[in-house]
């Protein structure tokens, strides 16, 4: 449902995922559990701040409290990611996770450094068959990733980014079924109606 019991209220649990800091947080207690103080440090933001965006993931379920305490002693409270496809889970509202993904990788791209690396953009037609297996490929990379991450601290580790967004479409007004048709099928745009550079 994409409205809190369909009264056009947000889900809160979509509404804590679809912000990007609160973004980077879920991955951060991912690896290791963190306290306010320590997301404030590591994100560079505020304590109040980051007190608050965790107590939003605190409510709607998507950390939880743990045992640990902080390095050197201190009370305060640590919270660790929910373990389970969180993201991948939710299929309402896309736009909503989609700008808070979009956000994350424009901050992340101004940190990559020299090197190999994986960009795709892509929008095709395949069979289900096909889908289904890349898809389910797909997870499992991301899961094995995700079972080795480190904690920001840990030696030898270095910070890489990931943001993927793979699903299947429904019909657009440029499929082959309902494209324009002439002797010019070219956009004033620079593009052909099938998005390729000319």
């Amino acid at each position: 449902m994409t409205a809190a019991e369909g009264n056009g209220t947000p889900d809160p649990a979509l509404r804590a995922l679809a912000h990007p800091v609160r973004l980077r947080m879920l991955s951060l207690m991912w690896a290791a559990p963190f306290g306010a103080t320590g997301l404030a440090a590591a994100l560079g933001i505020g304590h109040g701040l980051a007190t608050q965006h965790l107590r939003q993931l605190v409510d709607t379920h998507l950390v939880e409290p743990v045992e640990a305490r902080p390095p050197g002693g201190g009370r305060e409270r640590l919270f660790q990611t929910v373990r389970g496809r969180v993201l991948s889970d939710r299929d309402d509202d896309a736009p909503l996770l989609a700008e808070a993904l979009a956000s994350n990788l424009r901050h992340r791209s101004h940190r990559r450094l020299p090197g190999p690396g994986v960009t795709v953009d892509a929008d095709l037609w395949i069979t289900p068959a096909v889908w289904d297996r890349f898809r389910t490929d797909l997870a499992a990379l991301t899961d094995d990733l995700h079972q080795h991450a480190q904690p920001p601290s840990a030696r030898d580790a270095v910070p890489v980014a990931l943001t993927v967004m793979a699903f299947r479409m429904g019909p657009d007004a440029t499929t082959p079924d309902t494209a324009p048709t002439g002797p010019d099928e070219s956009t004033a745009d620079g593009t052909d109606q099938d998005g390729t550079l000319r």
